[in-house]
This record gives structure tokens, C-alpha cells and sequence, in this order.
């Protein structure tokens, strides 16, 4: 039997044409057979069709589902390459099956670009999603932590605990790639030392005040943080602060003094505690400033929390070791139990991992103005929460003064942010 020559073989073979063209129809590539296969009458609905440049009488009209870049063939032979170049606008096939399953696909430069996540179509509510999550681990740390001080007043331990969980934590993570483990250097090792320190000593002076006093009192004596920082700018790093950032911070100092006054559960350790609790954390401020790098905030809360984790050993070891040993452990599994008691100790360390990992990540999500609202809230939250959960009987002097020292925190805070945002527009405009 002869052999039957393919009609578009013999176009490619002869070359007699400068450009082929797709035609309006639509198009179906079902197999790479394609070519092999006879031109029937009946396939020609279904295949391409090519029409000659010279022939072509109306301007091409590319399809909705077509987009007008062509693809170029170039590689079959090297007399096409020489003589013949073929030209298809690129079908994207992913945008057929796309809109047949009913899914939405932007069609870009002949590629196929997949629909934006859930994140990048509802951005706020995925902001709104991390502050309530922020809040919520918040609030149950500060709740079980207290009650784990009600039976086991030891809070150099517990400190310890919280940050050999989160190490734990930080070092599956890193296991399993989730985040990849961003390398550390000398360098960087002294420039996060400081950091850690400060931080291992605040979060230390901010659990002995927990166990001493009730959990609403520290936070109202935390609230005086911002004074700590406004004062560190102006007499240690010589930042100018303006009058009205030193006049919002008056009703703070007004209200922590007069809820202090009229505390039921006050005591000198709660309060000397707290308050170097806000120096130390004002200090880490600054530290953090002088030792900002390129690497993630997941990364470096991780470093932070291991070199802090060293820090707090020894005081933990040499000021209550003798103590648990003694009759501290032993008291503790007699109230509640083994189980319980080593459970609580593991979901507070992995509550105070998550809610301070979750606050920096949540925090680089917002605007400054944002943050300073959040932080505010979170606060009036915790202190909420505390009292009605413990029941802790505050008089009216006292719930007075924490209300105008929150308000006092949310002034400051801001005037702060606005103070920060008309900065980074100066800075933008700078450089444009």
C-alpha cells in the first residue's frame, strides 16, 4: 500500500511558508500522536488548522482563553530554524481545566499563575486570627503559671522550665525544617549575649513577682515599662523625648502609685521584683536595637532563648536547688499528683514559647499605631482575666489607679506610634 504523506509533514517538509497560525477554533492537543496521524476531514474541527501568511485575509483574532505572546518552535530541524519560524499563541491549558473545575487562575505572558491563599485574599482576618491567638496563650500562661505557684512557689526553677520547653520546642522545629535554621557566627553570638541576658533576667524578676503577688499588681507594675524606655532614650542612648511623650507617661506613674497604695497582696519582693523586671527589659530593648540583623524574628527568639536558658541555670541551681531536693519536689507530687504536676510544668513552658513567639510574629504583620493598641489590650486582658479567674478582691483605690495607668500606657503608646510613622514617612520620602 502507498504510503499517504500528512499534509502538515509535507508543509514542514517544503517550507513554502514563512509563519503558521493557529485558527479561531479552539484547540485540542489530546496526545503526542498528533502528527502521526492522518489529516482527516473529520479530525480538522478538532486538530489545528494552518493557513498560509500570504492567504491570510483577516487579522488574527486571538481567543478569550488565549493570550497574544506567541511560542516559538525553534528546535525541530536546522533548516526550520533557518528558513521556517513557527509561531503559536500559547494556549494555557491549566486555565481550561481551571475554569472547568471552577477555580480561579490569572493568565499572565502565556503562564499560568495559581489563585492567591487564603492569607492574601483576607489579610485582616488573618491579622484579627494571630492577635486573638496572641491574647488567648497569653492569658492562659498568666493563669496557669499562678496556679502552678500556688503549690509550688519556687519561681527560678519555673523560669527554667519555661525556657528548656521552648528550647526543646525551637530545636524540633528546626529538625524538621519549620523554620530552616538560619547559621549563627561569633559576631553575632556578642551581639545577642546582652540581649539574652536582659531578657533571662526579666523574665526571672517577672516570675518571682508572680509567685509573690497577685498577677493583676505586676502587670499594673509593668505597665510603668514605657517610663523605663522614654527614660533610657533621654539619659542613655541621648534620644531627645519630646514634652508630650513625658507628660502621657504622668497618669502611668500616678496610677501604679495609686494602686500599690491600696493593694491587698502587696509586698516589697512582688514590687522591687517587678520593677527591675522593667529596667531589664528596657535594657533589652536597646541591646536589641544595636544588634538588629538580617536574619528572622523565629530565628533569633530561638538563639535568645538558648543563650538565656544558661543564664538562668545557675541562680536556679544555687539559690532554691537545695530547697526542691530537700521537700520542694516532694510537696508538689503530694498535692497533685506526678502527672499533673510534670504536665502543668510542660504546657506552661510551651504556652510562654508560643505566646511570646506568636506576639513577635504578630507584630511584624501591623503598622506601629497597631502594635501599641494590641500590647495595651493585651494587658487590660491579662489583668481582666486574673481577677475574675483567681477571685482576687481589689479595692476601688486599686481599680482606679490600674485604669488610669493603662489609659496613661495607651496615651503614650500612641503618640509614640504616630511619632514612628511620620519618621519612617520622613525616611520613604528621603529616598524617593
Amino acid at each position: 500500500m502507498a504510503s499517504t504523506t500528512s499534509p502538515v509533514q509535507s508543509l514542514i517538509t517544503n517550507s513554502r511558508f514563512s509563519s503558521l497560525y493557529l485558527s479561531t477554533n479552539k484547540v485540542f492537543l489530546p496526545s503526542c500522536q498528533l502528527l502521526k496521524n492522518r489529516f482527516s476531514p473529520a479530525s480538522r474541527s478538532s486538530c489545528l488548522a494552518f493557513s498560509s501568511l500570504g492567504d491570510k485575509k483577516e487579522a488574527w483574532v486571538p481567543m478569550g482563553m488565549l493570550s497574544a505572546k506567541p511560542l516559538t518552535f525553534t528546535g525541530w530541524n536546522q533548516n526550520m530554524r533557518r528558513r521556517c519560524q513557527v509561531e503559536f499563541p500559547v494556549a494555557s491549558a491549566a486555565a481550561a481545566d481551571a475554569d472547568a473545575d471552577g477555580l480561579e487562575t490569572e493568565i499572565s505572558e502565556g503562564h499560568a499563575k495559581p489563585s492567591k491563599s487564603f492569607a492574601e485574599r483576607f489579610p485582616a482576618l488573618v491579622t484579627g486570627f494571630f492577635f486573638f491567638m496572641w491574647y488567648f496563650l497569653n492569658v492562659i500562661f498568666n493563669i496557669l503559671n499562678k496556679k502552678v505557684y500556688n503549690y509550688f512557689p519556687y519561681p527560678y526553677f519555673v523560669s527554667v522550665i519555661h525556657l528548656v520547653v521552648g528550647v526543646a520546642y525551637c530545636l524540633v522545629s528546626w529538625s524538621v525544617g519549620l523554620p530552616k535554621r538560619a547559621p549563627i557566627d561569633k559576631e553575632l553570638l556578642i551581639l545577642l549575649t546582652p540581649v539574652a541576658f536582659c531578657h533571662a533576667l526579666g523574665h526571672v524578676m517577672s516570675n518571682v513577682s508572680f509567685a509573690a503577688v497577685a498577677v493583676s499588681f505586676t502587670h499594673t507594675i509593668k505597665a510603668l515599662e514605657p517610663f523605663f524606655n522614654a527614660a533610657a532614650s533621654q539619659f542613655v542612648l541621648g534620644h531627645q523625648i519630646p514634652l508630650s511623650l513625658w507628660l502621657s507617661l504622668a497618669p502611668v506613674v500616678i496610677g501604679v502609685s495609686m494602686a500599690s497604695l491600696t493593694e491587698l497582696s502587696f509586698n516589697w519582693t512582688g514590687f522591687i521584683s517587678a520593677m527591675i523586671s522593667n529596667i531589664a527589659f528596657t535594657y533589652r530593648s536597646i541591646y536589641s536595637k544595636k544588634a538588629m540583623t538580617g536574619m528572622d524574628s523565629t530565628n533569633v527568639y530561638a538563639y535568645i532563648s538558648i543563650i538565656a536558658l544558661f543564664f538562668c541555670l545557675p541562680p536556679a541551681i544555687f539559690i532554691e536547688g537545695p530547697l526542691l531536693m530537700q521537700y520542694g519536689f516532694r510537696d508538689a507530687i503530694a498535692k497533685v499528683g506526678l502527672i499533673k504536676f510534670l504536665s502543668d510544668l510542660f504546657w506552661i513552658g510551651m504556652f510562654y514559647h508560643l505566646y511570646n513567639q506568636l506576639a513577635t510574629n504578630t507584630l511584624e504583620r501591623v503598622a506601629p499605631l497597631t502594635h501599641a493598641v494590641g500590647n495595651v489590650l493585651k494587658r487590660v486582658f491579662v489583668i481582666g482575666f486574673s481577677i475574675v479567674v483567681f477571685g482576687n478582691k481589689i479595692s476601688t483605690q486599686t481599680g482606679i489607679g490600674t485604669a488610669i495607668a493603662i489609659a496613661g500606657v495607651a496615651i503614650y503608646s500612641l503618640i509614640k506610634a504616630n511619632m514612628e510613622e511620620q519618621k519612617r514617612k520622613a525616611a520613604l520620602s528621603a529616598a524617593s
